[in-house]
């Protein structure tokens, strides 16, 4: 099995591997340039996007700057609006529902370490690497996710629902609520 696919799989693997070093080489490139864009470059940012992005609806508009791992593994549903400074740590799936609202410096993270020391660092004569593990992170409908907020690998944000500013998302969140915090725990149904 490939490092690719254990990331993917959800298995321990090695970041620094050839085959996804290549990946995160093509998406710097790209994310360089879409970065330094004119904002009225309109036909040129949308080409990016596509190039970049696992898929994308219709009406996304993601404001400059914007980072990502690989940006194959993000999908992105119909009239989403992601704001400025967002960091989305793609190493798994991140799949986004249509009419989002993403505030700015939200960071959706995908991958995660063990938590010993021990056995996140592998060391042999050759090298030393970290071990990574990858869990994917999937956004409902008509979300809107304030600002600041981070969203934990694994993690399930369900239809028709608003995160507060500043929140960090460890566990799944049901449709249809306001949810904050640090944690994000449920305020109250909407």
């Amino acid at each position: 099995m490939t490092e690719k696919e254990k990331m993917l799989n959800g298995q321990y693997y090695r970041s620094r591997d050839p085959e996804l070093l290549e990946m995160y080489h093509r998406a710097r490139k790209l994310l360089n340039t879409y970065n330094l864009l004119d904002s009225k470059n309109l036909q040129d940012r949308e080409h990016i996007l596509t190039e970049l992005l696992g898929s994308k609806g219709l009406g996304v508009w993601i404001e400059a700057p914007f980072f990502c791992d690989y940006g194959v593994n993000i999908f992105i549903g119909d009239h989403t609006f992601i704001n400025t400074n967002c960091m989305f740590l793609d190493d798994n799936k991140i799949t986004i529902g249509k009419n989002a609202l993403i505030a700015p410096y939200v960071q959706i993270y995908t991958a995660t370490h063990p938590l010993s020391a021990s056995e996140r660092i592998v060391e042999n004569e050759a090298e030393v690497y970290y071990l990574t593990r990858s869990e994917p992170v999937t956004i409902g409908d008509c979300v809107w996710i304030g600002g600041n907020s981070v969203i934990f690998p694994g993690v399930t944000i369900g239809n028709n629902v608003t995160i507060g500013a500043g929140s960090v998302v460890t566990k799944d969140v049901p449709n249809d609520v306001l949810a904050y915090g640090n944690p994000c725990k449920v305020i109250k149904h909407l």
